[in-house]
């Protein structure tokens, strides 16, 4: 028997990106500033704080898988997508099961990323990703921060279309990670993961401004563009919106006063930093202390407060209502804007995302939207179901995180809670059943280009 042979240079197709999105989560949440009057702390502490409104969560019936079966098959469902028309699959998460099974399955290439909350996203095949997680928290000053997950396939020609430059950083870090293999808890080190955060994408931010100057100087030189490229390095002011990783409110507030913050850095004498004080303080700042400079992050905070109302602010519907999703938290953002923004208005738009994971991971990079939306924003209907959720007593949140801390790693027992795991048997086999409505799991479909 012969083996073709592949030709592997095979041109990437024009436009991949984004064709569907779907968006599960919970039908019940808890308002935050209740939270704040049933932990008896400050008033303002989770709301302000954290710039949290409220949080969703799961009981002992959900968990990863259930997340990932009922995305994809809402996804194939509401856009009509024929599965044998997806040739990868590729699931993002860190709520890990059994530590070592796959999530996928049949005949699609493709498996688990598991990641504290980071995923790029970018391929060559029709593909769906899928980005869940269980963001559950121990009793303590993270716990109002937790949440839920996302899914997509992808062709040549999307309407939301990821450009190919990429800012990536790593680094080894502990401010946030899963020792305990008996618990879904992790270790959180706040002071440490916000610093984390904001040097990687401080590091993502310049890594991708240096490659998009850089690639313009070379289409430049190559004939391909007849201005000459600017030495000013972009910028906020050249993207309409920014989104980010969002694990809560007030951290994408930040992330966005830090994009700033490195702008006036690369150009301090731009007319929209006129008003910034004692500009050569902050000038002499060194890259390591202003990480945790409280007076850097207050200035930029307040200069940036406009752009973010209009930039960031319409990305955030899902984290206000949700909480944090983890290695959904950025595709939230995502489908929020999707959802927010008229069809209309966000053709020919640019849009900057920030991925970021605990450990830690992270990727800066753009889209632009090249076609109507208005599809994926009607199959969504994200706001009205986000609006329809049932806001309950904070003590229902508590005895479900309860139920599932005494069930965790159990055999041989029937869920007590409601939907979708049907039962765990003497070897740890997971027995599920096709019921929909849960957290929040997205699915983001890619058109990346088929091999088959």
């Amino acid at each position: 028997m012969t083996i073709p042979v592949v030709d592997a240079e095979v041109p990437r197709p024009k436009d991949v990106g984004v064709l569907a999105m779907e968006v599960y989560f919970p039908r019940r949440c808890i308002s935050e500033s209740a939270l704040e009057e049933f932990d008896g702390v400050s008033k303002g502490k989770y709301t302000i704080g954290l710039g949290q409104e409220y949080m969703a969560w799961p009981d002992d019936r959900e968990d990863i898988n259930s997340f990932a079966l009922n995305a994809v098959s809402g996804l194939l469902e509401k856009f009509n997508i024929d599965p044998k028309s997806i040739g990868r699959i590729d699931v993002g998460t860190e709520t890990i099961i059994d530590k070592s099974k796959s999530a996928g399955n049949f005949d699609i290439e493709g498996i688990d990323s598991k990641n504290a909350c980071y995923v790029q996203l970018m391929g060559r095949r029709n593909a769906i990703v899928v980005c869940g997680d269980i963001a559950v928290y121990a009793e303590g000053a993270a716990r109002p921060a937790g949440g839920g997950p996302r899914a997509h396939p992808d062709r040549p020609n999307a309407p939301v279309v990821f450009e190919p430059i990429h800012g990536t950083y790593m680094a080894n870090t502990y401010d946030f990670y899963k020792p305990q293999l008996s618990s879904e808890y992790p270790e959180v080190d706040g002071p440490v993961s916000v610093v984390t955060y904001v040097a990687a994408l401080d590091a993502a931010y310049t890594s991708f401004r240096e490659k998009v100057t850089k690639a313009a100087k070379r289409a430049h030189l190559n004939g391909h563009t007849a201005e000459k490229p600017s030495e000013t390095p972009l910028s906020l002011e050249d993207l309409d919106y920014a989104i980010f990783h969002s694990p809560y409110g007030k951290q994408a507030v930040k992330g966005h006063a830090r994009m700033m913050f490195n702008d006036f850095l690369a150009n301090p004498k731009h007319p929209r930093f006129a008003n910034i004080p004692e500009p050569e303080k902050l000038l002499a700042t060194t890259p390591a202390v202003s990480l945790a400079d409280k007076n850097i992050e207050k200035v930029f905070v307040g200069a940036s407060k406009a752009s973010f109302a209009t930039k960031t602010d319409p990305g955030m519907a899902c984290s206000k209502r949700l909480g944090n999703m983890y290695t959904a938290s950025l595709y939230g953002c995502l489908a929020s804007l999707l959802s927010t923004v008229e069809p209309a208005t966000l053709l020919g738009k640019r849009v900057s995302l920030f991925s970021f994971g605990s450990g830690c991971a992270s990727s800066f990079w753009t889209l632009k939207v090249k076609g109507d939306t208005t599809e994926i924003r009607e199959k969504m209907n994200l706001l009205e179901r986000l609006s329809q959720m049932k806001v309950v007593p904070p003590q229902e949140f508590v005895d479900a995180l309860l139920l599932r801390e005494k069930n965790h790693n159990a055999v041989n027992y029937t869920p007590e809670g409601a939907y979708y795991l049907e039962s765990v048997d003497s070897k740890y086999r997971r027995k599920y059943l096709a019921r929909l409505w849960q957290l929040n799991l997205f699915l983001l479909t890619f058109s990346f280009h088929s091999l088959n």
